[in-house]
């Protein structure tokens, strides 16, 4: 006789739209970015950055932009446990130079620091870089 497994599909915090650990979202944040200038500087600098990919194939060759590609990938991994302090991620801002960049959080106020923001929870933040939970790792503003 056949042993038949008998398992409830379901997943783990699968849900993104968990009002009670995320809070109420609302449809038009969801559509639209933070500020109409926004999507125009990302496309900017996306463009900018493969002029730069473009010029330093033709300087130096192509496998000179592919180390640069791995070395980013190397610094963007190093980050802190989710807590009260930040990952800074110092690294992957000198070597690709946004250390020069002066933004706007430089001369107004860093967005983790605003009344605003939701408290961390740090249980979640774990489970969500364990892959135990789906959902943004830390809650964003209210």
């Amino acid at each position: 006789m056949e042993e038949v497994q008998k398992s409830i599909a379901h997943q783990i915090g699968g849900i993104q739209n968990d009002a009670l650990r995320f809070g109420l979202q609302g449809v038009k944040s969801d559509i639209l970015g933070s500020h109409p200038l926004q999507s125009s500087q990302e496309s900017a600098n996306r463009i900018n950055e493969a002029m730069k990919k473009q010029c330093l194939v033709n300087l130096y060759g192509t496998a000179f932009p592919l180390k640069m590609d791995l070395d980013r990938q190397i610094l963007s991994r190093f980050q802190r446990p989710p807590g009260v302090i930040p990952s800074s991620m110092l690294g992957l801002d000198a070597y690709t130079g946004r250390l020069d960049d002066f933004g706007f959080e430089d001369y107004l106020n860093d967005p983790r620091e605003s009344e605003t923001l939701r408290p961390l929870d740090l249980h979640h933040g774990m489970e969500v870089l364990l892959g135990l939970s789906k959902g943004p790792v830390c809650p964003s503003f209210m």
